[in-house]
């Protein structure tokens, strides 16, 4: 198996710890360890580190499975983050040749396992124009006979957009005529702003696989506790590939995320969240708002991610680069999600920081802005 090198992820592996600010995380502030067990009031002391279920303890699956109307225990498998759960996923269900639809702009992880299961990809595509949603009719012209697998991520991932309850309907009925498999990626569910809670794929089609994490909208991506919600004829084949993989998860894991999938501390946690992305929003867009250097961006419905498009004359990679090295601000480059002109920026980290953050990128537009402005006069 040999996959295409994960742009995104090695950007961020290589950088994230090295700069003074990291504007490249798409979750929002990590609770502490102290702060959890206080919210939980879980004892670090009762914790036993051997090893758990291995597909994820009885009171976890519970709460987990409570979470998706009409699933139960035997519907849901354990993982170390989503990751861990859309690799299994892919593994399970690809075969060399299969073909795989994706919609995109996406986070880079599901095309590029499938390009290494030896399967095709192609994709159908959220467009601005439209706020960031599919054109109608557009899954029903990329999703063929052929099709053994169609990927969505939703929210999404780099745009934070929510797909709509049309564009939702025409995908699971292009994958209900061809017979094709869901894979959706729900994994910024819970993360959003105004909006009620995101609708699930589950549910909705037999041929369904859900992934979900407490890694972006609970704040809590340390714990690499993720899940996969599938079929009950599925799962024991998917339990027998997580085998290969972690085996299991932790111990503390386990015993924590059941305690924070209880309905109270559920609320809490989330409400917590949704103040810090409701706070950092308006900060963005302040700043959107007065630099010059910076067109309109969609405004994000949910997660703390979005798209922001600039106006200089540097492919995305170059910019976000000069950023890194220069004002030590780390943001994605759009042109890891084939989107160049664009940087993706996540606003989900402490309010006073981000402002200092995006003063540091507005002085940096600034200086190559005139730079690029005296060149086009002449001037030495």
């Amino acid at each position: 198996m040999i996959v295409p090198s994960f742009s995104m992820e090695r950007w961020q592996s290589h950088h994230e710890h090295r700069v003074r600010y990291n504007l490249s995380e798409s979750g929002v502030l990590p609770l502490s360890l102290a702060e959890l067990l206080e919210l939980t009031g879980v004892s670090a002391s009762d914790i036993r580190l051997g090893y758990p279920q291995t597909n994820g303890s009885d009171g976890l699956k519970r709460a987990i499975a409570a979470l998706y109307p009409g699933a139960g225990p035997e519907n849901v498998l354990v993982t170390a983050g989503s990751a861990e759960a859309n690799f299994i996923a892919l593994w399970h269900l690809l075969e060399p040749g299969d073909r795989v639809v994706v919609l995109v702009p996406a986070y880079g992880q599901t095309p590029g396992l499938a390009k290494g299961f030896g399967a095709s990809v192609t994709t159908f595509h959220l467009e601005e124009r439209l706020d960031w949603q599919p054109a109608p009719g557009a899954a029903a012209a990329a999703i063929g006979p052929d099709t053994r697998l169609v990927v969505i991520t939703n929210p999404s991932n780099p745009t934070g957009s929510i797909l709509s309850a049309q564009a939702m309907d025409e995908i699971v009925d292009a994958c209900s005529r061809r017979g094709s498999w869901l894979l959706a990626d729900e994994v910024y569910a819970g993360a959003e702003a105004e909006d009620p809670p995101t609708p699930s794929f589950w549910g909705r089609y037999g041929r369904t696989l859900v992934s979900g994490s407490l890694s972006k909208a609970y704040g809590l991506p340390g714990l690499r506790l993720g899940w996969i919600l599938g079929p009950a004829d599925q799962m024991e084949d998917l339990w027998a590939h997580k085998d290969y993989t972690s085996i299991s998860p932790s111990a503390a894991s386990d015993a924590l995320a059941t305690a924070v999938l209880q309905h109270a501390t559920r609320h809490i946690i989330l409400s917590r969240s949704r103040d810090i992305i409701l706070r950092n929003r308006e900060r963005m867009e302040e700043w959107i708002a007065s630099c010059e250097m910076l067109g309109p961006w969609v405004r994000p419905r949910a997660g703390a991610i979005g798209m922001v498009p600039y106006r200089i004359g540097l492919s995305s990679t170059e910019l976000a680069d000069r950023l890194r090295r220069r004002s030590s601000v780390l943001v994605v480059p759009g042109d890891h999600f084939g989107l160049d002109g664009y940087l993706r920026i996540g606003f989900g980290g402490e309010e006073g920081e981000l402002v200092e953050a995006l003063a540091r990128i507005e002085e940096l537009l600034r200086s190559e802005a005139k730079l690029e402005a005296d060149g086009a006069r002449g001037v030495v």
